[in-house]
């Protein structure tokens, strides 16, 4: 388990986490999401010991990182693929690794292959490897060690449709097997098909945190009609609030209530489902919307 309780990090007059708690729990994948800026990577760097807290405390398997007696062992850890060696084969770098952990050269191989390094890639200097392939290698890491904990930032970052797949499949896996995974990543489609929890961060603090199901249920319904006036006054007399989408309208309610409106209106759906396609995506900008940089006067992404 990862418990973060009231974390605060200040440099200077500036706070880049606020106060910041929440709990990512075994056999689970929380997705930890929020606009560049937000404070992520400097939570999840106090998080492994990499940057002194001002205040408040993150526990691993109940105790600091720093309080571990072999990290790698316990905690998987990748914040940044391009931070290794670049003079050093990936091999040489998995095997320092597994020499500061304890582990035998056996392991080395079973992590290689396990991500898909083949020999000739492996025996590479680190300079010479594509983003994707130093993704992989900094999986492998994270892995070596057999860990109960994956702290992963942006793990998906330069791979390739296959490689984002496959990723998804591990770390799936990887929960399904009873670890705990925190997982952050600005690729939402793959957050919202793989995550379990979610913890939503703007400007230093927690915005919205909670199971996914909870969270995508607050995106509403999305219905269709070829009767448009007449279900939007029906919605208008059951006091549902709508707005209007390409060529449905999206209500604030369950698809059940939806349904029992229409029906009383004698109005025909030819669609009618919960609005959690691109629920994540619209949840995210709705709730981090004072936090978006790329806008222009009117508010909209330039």
């Amino acid at each position: 388990m990862i418990k973060v309780q009231s974390l605060t990090k200040k440099y200077g007059g500036f706070t880049a986490v606020d106060d910041v708690s929440f709990t990512a729990r075994p056999g689970r994948v929380t997705g930890f999401l929020g606009p560049n800026g937000a404070g992520k990577s400097t939570t999840m760097r106090i998080m492994v010991g990499l940057t002194p807290a001002t205040s408040g405390h993150a526990e691993v398997s109940g105790r600091r990182f720093a309080d571990l007696p072999n990290p790698g062992l316990e905690v998987g850890v990748l914040l940044d693929a391009s931070a290794q060696h670049a003079g050093r084969t990936g091999r040489e770098i998995l095997t320092v690794a597994a020499q500061t952990m304890g582990l035998g050269r056996g392991r080395v191989d079973e992590m290689l292959e396990r991500v898909s390094l083949t020999p000739s890639e492996s025996g590479r200097r680190v300079r010479n490897y594509s983003l994707g392939m130093r993704q992989r290698l900094g999986i492998a890491t994270a892995l070596l060690g057999d860990p109960e904990v994956l702290i992963l930032d942006e793990p998906a970052n330069g791979l390739d449709p296959a490689g984002i797949r496959w990723m998804r499949d591990l770390l799936r896996g990887y929960a399904d097997q009873g670890g705990t995974v925190l997982l952050s990543s600005h690729l939402l489609h793959e957050i919202e098909v793989i995550a379990d929890d979610l913890v939503v961060i703007g400007q230093g603090r927690i915005v919205a945190q909670g199971t996914k199901a909870e969270l995508l249920a607050t995106a509403g319904t999305l219905v269709r009609t070829r009767d448009v006036p007449t279900l939007a006054r029906a919605l208008v007399d059951a006091d549902l609030e709508f707005s209007p989408t390409t060529d449905a309208l999206r209500v604030d309610a369950d698809p059940d209530r939806v349904g029992q409106v229409a029906l009383a209106a004698g109005v025909a759906l030819t669609e009618l489902r919960a609005a959690d396609g691109a629920g994540l995506e619209e949840m995210f900008l709705e709730l981090t919307a004072d936090t978006q940089r790329d806008h222009n006067r009117e508010g909209v992404a330039a």
